[in-house]
């Protein structure tokens, strides 16, 4: 498999180390990655990274769980059925390992000055969702419906209560976001599997009435497909 020399890499991507790895679901591990190159990045909430993963070039996009100014970075690495070179990284990465990431990037992000936030996902999205929520404050109208495989897949996010959580298998999200019935007038987050995305945004658009240009949508993946990036 390709890949460049280190002198190309050090201009494309940053250098740091795992320095913890645990984990923080039944299927998904907290990395935290530090270094000096990782210090005064621009970390708006709900921004991604690519990591190196694997041999080669293969990279996989993640949503920063946390970001330390000082210089670290956290991502939640879920490892799922079929998991690819990303999912291989995430389950065996250790601490003391060096990883090369590209600086954050990425528009899903959050608005903090809307007047209602709404959350619709899964887990590959509630990783973002947990950076969004944790920058908002106590007294901001909060929503929202979250999907996991169980209940011991969900991420401990701030303001999870004022949160519908649904396990896979009973309410889909576009007919729990149908019972939600947000009225227009803030922001949605939908992020998670693209078809899912699409029918959620619809469900908001066109039978709740909500302007298209305030339902910001992430397509993370798609079945059979190795991701959207």
């Amino acid at each position: 498999m390709p890949t460049l020399p280190a002198p190309v890499l050090d201009l494309l991507m940053l250098r740091g180390t795992v320095t913890e790895a645990e984990p923080i679901t039944a299927r998904m591990r907290r990395l935290r990655i530090e270094g000096d190159q990782l210090a005064g990045l621009s970390v708006r909430p709900g921004r991604q990274v690519r990591v190196l993963v694997g041999g080669g070039l293969t990279r996989r996009t993640y949503s920063v769980w946390r970001y330390d100014p000082a210089g670290a970075v956290e991502l939640c690495v879920l490892d799922h059925s079929g998991a690819g070179p990303g999912g291989r990284w995430g389950r065996k990465v250790a601490v003391g390992e060096p990883v090369r990431l590209g600086r954050p990037e990425g528009s899903f992000t959050l608005r903090p000055e809307a007047a209602h936030h709404v959350f619709v996902g899964e887990e590959t999205a509630s990783v973002a969702f947990g950076a969004m929520l944790a920058a908002l404050p106590e007294d901001a109208r909060i929503s929202g419906c979250v999907e996991t495989e169980s209940a011991v897949d969900r991420l401990p996010l701030k303001h999870s209560e004022r949160l519908n959580w649904l396990t896979r298998g009973g309410t889909s999200l576009p007919d729990a976001v149908r019972r939600l019935a947000p009225a227009p007038g803030g922001i949605a987050y939908v992020a998670g599997e693209a078809r899912t995305v699409q029918q959620v945004r619809q469900v908001l658009v066109r039978e709740a009435g909500w302007d298209r240009r305030a339902v910001l949508t992430k397509p993370f993946w798609a079945p059979g497909k190795r991701g959207l990036e």
